[in-house]
């Protein structure tokens, strides 16, 4: 976008409930605009809900969609329930994309490994879909995705296809069952025990709650992936989105300008540990 300091005009095409608290609003930016947008997955955007205020939000879509693109949103604060309140038609606005990108050129070749949890499923549904996509680029794709109840999981559409395809491998897991629930109940790493990734010739990514990701980490650390080969993200961080503000900073490094996107390996290098 020319000036990052105004938000363009973003139409909502479309809504859907995916949970009690989170909305996936499906976007397209008005006029000549669109025409110039374009992302690659794990950037964000700064989103405005016009008088109130603007918070990042990880593009959920993969830019393999081209004719719109999605944001996914919880209900947590003052602008979250305001964009909660917005329909169909209505307008918000966006400043963006901003962060950098997860590495899927450098990955090509290599097996694949998502990790997510609860609302952190969006930054990785972007990716996921963009490799679902250009399926031949990548070898062995495993998802394993975590959630407080089945209720609580969101793109449970999604997930129902991601379960038919024979070219990859998804499985899915709930702190705490119901009558309807017929899977695995337990926090997602204890999905570890039905796959068997190489960590030689496997990249994992992983987002979700903090302590979610300490204890993903922990786990492929101790079937010997490398930290270089640990990708996640730190997006609870960032404020202005262009390293302004100085609110995500740590060390040296701005989140909303160096990240979201980061490997392990860069985790440990930071001064304060996130």
């Amino acid at each position: 976008m020319s000036n990052i300091y105004v938000p363009l005009k973003a139409r909502i095409l479309s809504i859907t409930d995916e949970t009690a608290d989170v909305k996936t609003f499906e976007l397209q930016l008005e006029n000549e605009d669109k025409k110039k947008f374009d992302f690659l997955p794990g950037q964000f955007l700064e989103i405005s809900y016009f008088g109130v205020g603007e918070a990042p939000f990880c593009i959920s879509s993969s830019p393999t969609k081209t004719s719109a693109f999605d944001i996914t949103v919880r209900a947590v604060g003052s602008v979250t329930q305001g964009l909660h309140r917005l329909k169909v038609n209505d307008i918000m606005g966006i400043r963006g994309p901003v962060g950098n990108n997860f590495p899927f050129e450098t990955v090509k070749g290599r097996n694949i490994l998502f990790v997510g949890g609860g609302i952190g499923l969006p930054p990785l549904r972007s990716l996921i879909n963009y490799m679902l996509d250009n399926r031949d680029d990548y070898g062995e794709i495993m998802i394993l995705y975590g959630a407080r109840t089945p209720n609580d999981r969101v793109y449970k559409k999604e997930l129902i296809e991601w379960n038919k395809k024979a070219d990859i491998k998804f499985l899915e897991t709930v702190d705490v069952g119901d009558a309807t629930w017929k899977g695995n109940v337990g926090v997602v790493t204890t999905l570890f025990k039905e796959i068997q990734p190489d960590p030689k010739k496997t990249t994992a990514f992983t987002c979700g709650p903090p302590i979610m990701i300490k204890f993903v980490i922990q786990s492929l650390l101790k079937i010997g992936f490398d930290p270089e080969n640990i990708v996640t993200t730190l997006e609870r961080y960032m404020k202005c989105g262009i390293g302004k503000c100085g609110h995500c900073a740590v060390g040296q490094k701005y989140i909303c300008v160096d990240g979201p996107v980061f490997t392990f390996a860069e985790i440990q290098q930071l001064p304060e540990k996130p």
